[in-house]
């Protein structure tokens, strides 16, 4: 593949992740609102907003050994496209709390392939371009969910909840079709990885440390600005048009943010300055959210979130797959985002049973002592590392 296929192919696959995020993420904003409406228990949100990071937590390490194996990705970002729309076919045929619940299971199904997005465009890429790589494959996400979010602002109220899933199918469709359109590199191998070959990577220190704490990040991120922070801002009085500008002002955050994370300025600070930094404002955030009491202002700290999406997760993404040989990315991708859907599932069902038996205040300041936790174990580790980094200089 020359030059200028690359450069084609890498297009066409960030076209893809916007397409597959806007499907995946075009009705949130007014999921939880909506399901509260129809009076299913806060609880039970927890449960399916928590069923979305089971199934991946169950899938995401099996497809990366399937991809490590196969040495393919076209395969699986086509189920993953497929799978998205899918899902929103079910929230169309059973508006209800148990048609969520399967339809995010398989809205799971379609997140378990975006290893096989991710490491496929990383691809293109040298081992000192991956951050940059990863950035760029991040913004594209956070553009397809802005998308989505304003599709769903624009014509929840004339339209309603049944419109707004049509949407995701219909993305999840030209997905596929243009999915087609994928040109596989050669693959000069001549047999597969072993599994237990494969599985030993899930031993790398590095790997499960940060992928411990993008489990924080993920669990607060899908708890708080995906879920129950719609609910908040609604209980508060707002109009269904000004939830979905909060979550807009949130995508926007996360995009500008993610374009932050691949420039040089942010560069010059690495993640042992980023990391801490953004774990200790999702701290702030989380504090703060429930005891604001204003509409407005509460859609004004939408902005902090944007930094975890767009700087954070890029920079605990790069540090988790940095120095993973080629053959075993696929794999290492699986057991660090299987293990950050552990935070998935579990924070937004601990918020949802601490809602139903104290209150919001309580779930979210929670959070924020979680938060703060990530903030000192990373300080922790760099300043453990940071004599291991002078000995290499010198």
């Amino acid at each position: 593949m020359n030059e200028g296929e690359q450069s084609i192919q890498k297009k066409l696959l960030l076209l893809i992740v916007s397409l597959f995020w806007f499907g995946q993420y075009v009705y949130i904003p007014y999921q939880t609102p909506y399901l509260a409406s129809i009076g299913v228990t806060s609880s039970m949100i927890g449960t399916i907003v928590g069923a979305y990071g089971i199934s991946q937590l169950l899938l995401r390490l099996p497809v990366g050994i399937m991809a490590d194996k196969i040495g393919k990705h076209k395969r699986f970002i086509m189920i993953g496209a497929f799978s998205s729309g899918a899902a929103s076919i079910f929230r169309v045929i059973m508006p209800n709390g148990l048609g969520y619940l399967i339809a995010n299971i398989f809205s799971g199904l379609a997140s378990a392939m975006w290893i096989c997005f991710m490491i496929f465009y990383m691809s293109f890429f040298s081992r000192e371009e991956q951050q940059k790589a990863t950035s760029k494959i991040i913004l594209a996400n956070n553009f397809g969910m802005l998308c989505g979010f304003i599709t769903s602002t624009l014509f929840y109220d004339k339209l309603g909840m049944n419109f707004i899933c049509t949407t995701s199918v219909a993305a999840g469709i030209l997905g596929v079709i243009l999915s087609l359109f994928i040109k596989e590199r050669n693959n000069a191998r001549t047999s597969s990885p072993s599994t237990k070959s494969l599985l030993s990577v899930c031993l790398n220190r590095k790997l499960i440390f940060f992928s411990l704490l993008a489990l924080i990040q993920q669990g607060i991120q899908m708890t708080t600005t995906m879920s129950f922070t719609s609910q908040i801002i609604k209980g508060l009085g707002a109009s269904s048009f000004i939830v979905g500008l909060s979550s807009i002002i949130y995508m926007l955050s996360s995009v500008f943010w993610a374009g932050f994370a691949s420039s040089k300025l942010c560069s010059k600070k690495g993640p042992r300055f980023w990391i801490p930094f953004v774990f200790c404002v999702i701290a702030v955030y989380c504090a703060a959210v429930p005891n604001l009491h204003i509409i407005y202002l509460i859609c004004m700290f939408q902005i902090l979130p944007g930094m975890s999406t767009g700087i954070l997760f890029s920079h605990l993404t790069a540090q988790a797959m940095d120095g993973i040989s080629a053959d075993k990315k696929s794999t290492a991708m699986g057991c660090f985002q299987a293990i950050y859907a552990i935070g998935m599932t579990t924070f937004p069902l601990l918020a949802g049973n601490i809602i139903d038996f104290a209150n919001m205040s309580a779930a979210y300041l929670t959070l924020a002592v979680i938060a703060i936790v990530g903030c000192i174990t990373s300080i922790s580790y760099y300043l453990i590392k940071k004599p291991h980094f002078k000995k290499q200089a010198s």
